[in-house]
């Protein structure tokens, strides 16, 4: 006999989906939107190409050819060449690893930083709020810009310190997010039942309130990557970023301001790259904000 469905109301009962999850909910949500699909679609791409550069450059990039100096854009060179015969294409390729890498490695350093410094001045409160508070507001006080190059200046000219720079000035935004969250979430039932039964500190911390601010710094660290990306790229064309030879977007940018009526192509091309990255970053992180907080919807 064969086993009869069990119903309600006279309707066979609904198979429950056991795939749910706050995660997996969001994913859904992030993929109604068209828009940030696109922006997701737009950092992948610059992220395969930048993994793939050795396989899909077409040339050295720093294989020089005096004779196809300043070269439009043809079959040969489908991006042309720069002033020194440099394929234009095969640089931009190797940018991506540059340009990304820098806007990926300083986050993740402003976030760690930012995040433990934003937790401590949250849950305890008192002088430590307050010191820790301060000192957010003053670096806020100072364009972010400025304050870069004033750290490079300090430190010296190069990728490294750029990626430094920019890393510190983007440790109080997830800061002062996180210990907004913080202030909120140490004020929950749960993590008053944690102190009750003598959890320590540094348990509640790790194990409860960061756990629980992750999304919104998800959603900043995106964006983050974005507004890096634009600031190394500024550092190098005032030539306190990468150093030549180094194919970094910016400092194309720079080494091509004096052809920019005689060979355009020189700037169109690293500008353009720079566009569509941080294009990609900002339409990708508008759509987890709203996969992750529906309440942000427009």
């Amino acid at each position: 006999m064969s086993e009869l469905t069990p119903k309600v109301d006279g309707i066979a009962e609904a198979k429950i989906d056991k795939t749910t999850g706050p995660w997996l909910d969001a994913w859904r949500n992030f993929r109604k939107s068209k828009i940030a699909v696109v922006g997701m679609a737009i950092v992948l791409f610059f992220i395969l190409v930048a993994i793939l550069a050795p396989w899909l450059a077409p040339e050295g990039i720093n294989d020089q050819s005096h004779a196809d100096r300043l070269q439009p854009p043809s079959s040969a060179h489908w991006l042309g060449t720069d002033d020194f015969g440099r394929d234009i294409l095969s640089r931009i390729i190797y940018g991506a690893r540059i340009s990304l890498s820098v806007g990926f490695l300083s986050v993740v350093l402003s976030v760690i930083v930012g995040s433990m410094l934003g937790i401590v001045a949250g849950y305890y409160g008192r002088w430590v709020d307050t010191i820790i508070s301060r000192v957010f507001d003053i670096m806020l006080a100072f364009p972010s810009i400025l304050l870069a190059i004033a750290i490079v200046a300090v430190l010296g000219p190069s990728l490294q310190n750029a990626l430094i720079a920019i890393a510190i000035i983007n440790v109080p935004n997830f800061g002062r997010l996180i210990r907004s969250k913080v202030l909120s979430i140490k004020e929950e039932e749960y993590i008053s039942a944690a102190k009750a039964i003598g959890m320590k500190d540094a348990r509640i911390l790790f194990s409860h309130i960061l756990p629980n601010s992750m999304a919104p710094v998800i959603v900043q660290g995106t964006l983050a990557v974005a507004t890096a990306i634009l600031e190394a790229a500024a550092l190098g064309f005032l030539g306190l970023g990468a150093e030549p030879p180094m194919p970094e977007w910016g400092k194309m940018l720079a080494d091509s301001k004096d052809y920019l009526q005689s060979a355009p192509w020189t700037m169109i091309f690293p500008g353009l790259s720079i566009m569509l990255t941080v294009l990609g970053f900002n339409l990708m992180g508008d759509g987890l904000r709203d996969a992750l907080d529906p309440k942000m919807k427009s």
